[in-house]
Order: structure tokens, then C-alpha cells, then sequence
């Protein structure tokens, strides 16, 4: 049957849904790069929660959304902004998210690093910011799991200059009983996080996040990326010590990042892997052979959907990817901790759910045109 899809100025055009099924089966860990997909979490939508009140969580179906992950070879990154830190799911509610994850990577012999930041916190002194940070990672430590240092808002607020962030992450890189992922997350997909490293100037926000690197090695697995900027990211990996990921975090460029040139290749830290991580999976396993072409391949077309759902304001991505997770199967539901299912319009979910059938993303491409059926008559387009 042909659906009628809003687009964006208001008309409504024919699409005719594919029919074939996605057929990429679970496979072998990665091996040329380390891939996580940063997942997201699923609500109970039968919790009575009010706005700003803890939030409810759907864990058995959160953490089967993890397995799916594990099984095509992919590693989890937990508790990221994906999983709505900050914009629904607070400290308490990360934490157990934390524990159950590794607890469930243990048993599912998955790969999984956790995001530690300050979320307890709004604002605070530096002290209470240093006390906020190893609260959280003691508890990802104490999972069994790899911590992601994450960006914080109240660092961001509080901070004087460079001086304050190399005092407050080498401190914690001291302490660390593992070597840990840094996170740069970009303004646009947080504005409290403008200025970050202490300088809106990036390349003085770069020399100073080098310089935390280089005063203490063999404490830093790796830096996440979330810039935009494929030349920026690019220049910053050539200035990493050896022995230092750059795991991109760029939903706009990942392939070519990944794929790399003669001087290097990014690792991948992904909320967009979340909706593809099969595909993404097949085609790093492509490349694992050597196929820089055939990776591109398979990998390129896929950047036109994560480009739509990462769209200004760029922080709402994470109702896209719900969206396709429920299309696709992964959930019973379209509600969203906080109720963000409606920071998108449909016409935003039509085009998501255009690209995505055209990609061949859904497994059941029956059920996700009847759950896109669903949608459109819920905002009165009648068949």
C-alpha cells in the first residue's frame, strides 16, 4: 500500500514502503576499529510521572535493546547523552542504568564503557565538582566497567580558565584505576557546554585537552569527539600521544573518519550506531578485510538519515532514534522519558521513516509501515 507522508511544507506525497526485510545477521566481535553504539533508554509508559519527577524506566526491554547491540558485535557506551542525561534521566536513574548494563555486558560477554559526569550538580565549586565526578566514577568502576569522563555543565558554568580544567581532570585521572575515555561534546549538541576545555576558541580548547592527555599517560584510553568539524577532528587525532583513540562522535562525517587516510582513522563513539548498528556492523566488518571501498559503500548512504535526524536543534536527535527503535521492533511504544517524543514534528518522523525504509534498516518492514500508519492517523492523515 502506498502511504501519504507530510513533508515539511506541509503537502503530503506517495511513498511506496520496501518490502524486503533487513537480513544482516549477528556476527564476531569488530577488529580493525572499536566501535560503541551509545544506546538509548526505553520509558515504562504506563508510569504515572508527572514533568521532573524521576524517571520510570523499561528495563527489560532497555537492556534487551543492549543485547541486540552485543550480538552484531558492537560495543555499548551506557549512561551517554543518547540514554537523555540531562534531559530526562537524572543521576539515580543513570546509575541503575549503569549497574544493570555491566552487569548484563558480564553475562552477555559485551563490551561496555559508561559515562561518569556531575550530574547531581546544577552549579558548585570546583571542590563539589571534583566530589560529583568521583562519586559517579566509583560506581562505573565499581560495575566492572570502562568510565567515559563526560563534558560537564556545571565544570562548563564554573570554571575560570584552562588552570581550572587541568586541576579538575587531573585529579580524577589520577585516581582512576583504569585508562578512561575524555568526552569534548560540542555546543551544538549541548549550549551549556560552550566553551568547554575553557577557551570558545578550539584551538585553544584543543591545546588544553592535549595537555591534560600528556600529563598523564597511560590514564587515557582515548578522546570522544562530538565536534561537527571532520577537519578539526582529524587534525586533533594526528596530535594524540601513541596508544590514544580518537573515537569520533560526528554523526555527520563518521564514514570518512572511520575509514581514515594515510595518517590515521577514528574509533567510533556513536549515537547514530544506536538505529544502525547491524548495518554499521557489516560494514566495519567489510572493512576488517582491508574494503576501504566496500565499507564506504555500504556505510555512505546512511548519512543522509543521520544527517535529518541529528538536525538543529541537534540535541533532540534522541527522538529520532526512539522512533526508529519503535519502528523497527526494538520497543512496544513511542514515549519517551520526559515525554520528548514530542520535541520532532511528523514531518521530521516521515522523512526519518522514509530514509530508513529506503536504507532497509527494518528487520520487519511490514511492521514498521503499520506503526507509521499509526502515527500519521494520530496526527489526522487519513489513508
Amino acid at each position: 500500500m502506498t502511504l501519504r507522508l507530510p513533508a515539511a511544507d506541509g503537502t503530503l506525497h506517495p511513498y511506496e514502503p520496501r518490502t524486503a526485510p533487513l537480513s544482516l545477521a549477528p556476527g564476531t566481535p569488530l577488529t580493525s576499529r572499536t566501535v560503541l553504539a551509545a544506546a538509548h533508554v526505553v520509558a515504562d509508559p504506563f508510569a504515572d510521572v508527572p514533568p521532573g519527577a524521576p524517571a520510570a524506566v523499561d528495563w527489560d526491554a532497555t537492556l534487551a535493546f543492549r543485547r541486540h547491540l552485543w550480538s552484531h558485535g558492537l560495543g555499548v557506551a551506557e549512561a551517554m547523552d543518547t540514554a537523555q542525561r540531562g534531559m530526562g534521566l537524572d543521576w539515580a536513574g543513570a546509575a541503575e542504568l549503569i549497574r544493570r548494563s555491566a552487569a548484563e555486558a558480564r553475562s552477555a560477554g559485551g563490551r561496555i564503557a559508561c559515562g561518569a559526569g556531575t550530574d547531581q550538580l546544577t552549579e558548585g565549586t570546583l571542590a563539589q565538582i571534583r566530589a560529583a565526578y568521583e562519586e559517579q566514577l566509583a560506581v562505573v568502576e565499581e560495575a566492572g566497567a570502562q568510565a567515559v569522563l563526560m563534558a560537564s555543565r556545571a565544570l562548563a558554568a564554573t570554571a575560570q580558565g584552562p588552570e581550572d580544567y587541568l586541576e579538575v581532570y587531573g585529579h580524577l585521572l589520577r585516581q582512576s584505576a583504569e585508562p578512561v575515555i575524555l568526552h569534548w561534546l560540542g555546543p551544538m549538541f549541548d549550549p551549556a557546554l560552550e566553551g568547554y576545555w575553557g577557551s570558545s576558541d578550539p584551538d585553544a580548547a584543543t591545546g588544553t585537552l592535549l595537555e591534560v592527555i600528556a600529563a598523564h599517560p597511560g590514564k587515557v584510553d582515548g578522546v570522544k569527539v562530538s565536534l561537527l568539524d571532520a577537519r578539526r577532528e582529524a587534525a586533533l587525532r594526528r596530535r594524540l600521544p601513541q596508544g590514544v583513540r580518537c573515537y569520533t562522535g560526528d554523526d555527520f562525517h563518521y564514514p570518512e573518519l572511520i575509514a581514515g587516510d594515510d595518517r590515521g582513522f577514528s574509533h567510533a563513539l556513536l549515537g547514530v550506531f544506536d538505529p544502525l548498528g547491524p548495518l554499521a556492523a557489516a560494514a566495519v566488518r567489510v572493512l576488517d578485510t582491508g574494503d576501504v571501498q566496500g565499507f564506504r559503500e555500504l556505510l555512505d548512504p546512511t548519512v543522509e538519515l543521520s544527517r535529518h535526524l541529528f538536525q538543529p536543534p541537534t540535541r533532540f536527535y534522541k527522538t529520532g532514534v526512539v522512533f526508529l527503535a519503535w519502528l523497527a521492533g526494538h520497543q512496544s511504544h513511542f514515549a519517551m522519558l520526559g515525554g520528548l517524543q514530542s520535541a520532532r514534528s511528523l514531518p521530521h518522523f516521515a522523512r526519518a521513516y522514509e530514509l530508513a525504509d529506503g536504507l532497509g534498516l527494518f528487520t520487519d518492514p511490514k511492521l514498521a509501515e503499520e506503526r507509521m500508519k499509526i502515527l500519521l492517523s494520530l496526527y489526522g492523515v487519513d489513508r
